[in-house]
């Protein structure tokens, strides 16, 4: 069963308090998603380590439940 964006934001924000998180349905079939997370707690990390606590947010889903998710992070400007 496919997660919804709703869920996919709350689980990033749960682990990324001052997230601000942006999901979009690349498909419109809620396998596909696009995500723009933004959080002043990146500042200093690699792109690469910025993901990897994104990834680390939604526990483990990638790939089963949420089957693929296009990833940009950023901090702040």
């Amino acid at each position: 069963m496919p997660m919804a964006a709703d869920e996919i934001a709350d689980m990033i924000r749960a682990a990324i308090p001052d997230a601000q998180v942006e999901i979009t349905d690349l498909a419109g079939d809620g396998d596909h998603y696009s995500a723009r997370v933004v959080s002043e707690s990146f500042r200093g990390l690699t792109r690469v380590a910025q993901q990897r606590a994104v990834y680390a947010a939604l526990g483990g889903r990638m790939g089963g439940v949420l089957h693929a998710l296009q990833l940009t992070t950023a901090v702040p400007n």
